[in-house]
């Protein structure tokens, strides 16, 4: 079986690693502290430009929760357009409504908008904040949806294995589950056989120190208990580990 291996990045650098370490396809993202934001025009272009693999935005114009209004969607609408326009393959979204159901009229626009730019959807871990698992589900595989990352509602993958089992037999095959959050080669084979689940997701994120030689401790860039120069890079060590095992299910 061919298993699909996404990683999720939010620097050019990353990128690369990705592609050393063997993943098949990448969410681009900024700001993956946060959970991923929509990447900037210019890292989805040159991104575009540099990788054989297809590359799938994150369309999400702030932290914190999927409750958007007009203004949110109108942002969102042009990013998608802008995923497009720089030669990007898909776009990954998610949109609730405040009592956690997926967001049938807002998601239908977004998805009707990115099929008509020829660009695939998953939606992603919105899901995991959802009242009714089950519901959600059937709403997103009725709007056209590729792709459904989650976590089986857990903080965990572990912890959500029974029911992303149950999620992969109610798709039946009209949508890929795909696990993710806490992924990693030692529990990617027994999250694999144990659920059915055909598509993995992980960062497979580390550090690098920075390269400056001047290193200012007092002028902080943002959150003070943040290093300003420590860089959060894809480790392709990692990805290769979870690629392997993936190679001998």
């Amino acid at each position: 079986m061919n298993y699909q291996l996404e990683v999720c990045i939010d620097n050019v650098e990353s990128l690369h690693s990705a592609i050393q370490g063997g993943a098949t396809r990448i969410e681009l993202c900024s700001s993956l502290a946060l959970g991923g934001l929509t990447p900037s025009y210019g890292l989805m272009k040159q991104s575009a430009r540099i990788s054989p693999i297809p590359i799938y935005a994150m369309i999400r114009p702030r932290q914190g929760d999927f409750l958007y209004n007009s203004e949110e969607m109108a942002i969102m609408l042009d990013d998608i357009d802008a995923a497009a326009n720089a030669g990007l393959q898909g776009v990954v979204f998610g949109v609730l409504t405040a009592q956690g159901e997926v967001n049938h009229e807002q998601s239908a626009q977004l998805i009707q908008h990115a099929k008509q730019r020829g660009l695939g959807v998953t939606f992603h871990r919105a899901i995991d904040q959802c009242a009714d698992v089950r519901q959600a589900l059937n709403t997103i595989i009725e709007l056209g949806c590729e792709r459904v990352l989650t976590s089986g509602l857990a903080s965990q993958v572990e912890e959500g294995i029974a029911t992303l089992a149950e999620m992969v037999t109610l798709a039946q095959g009209r949508i890929q589950i795909m696990a993710g959050a806490g992924l990693n080669a030692d529990n990617v084979t027994r999250i694999v056989q144990q659920t059915g689940v055909q598509e993995v997701h992980l960062s497979g994120k580390t550090t690098r120190p920075s390269r400056m030689q001047l290193q200012v401790a007092n002028a902080k860039m943002g959150q003070a208990n943040l290093d300003d120069f420590v860089i959060p890079v894809t480790n392709p060590q990692t990805i290769a580990q979870v690629a392997e095992q993936l190679k001998a299910l």
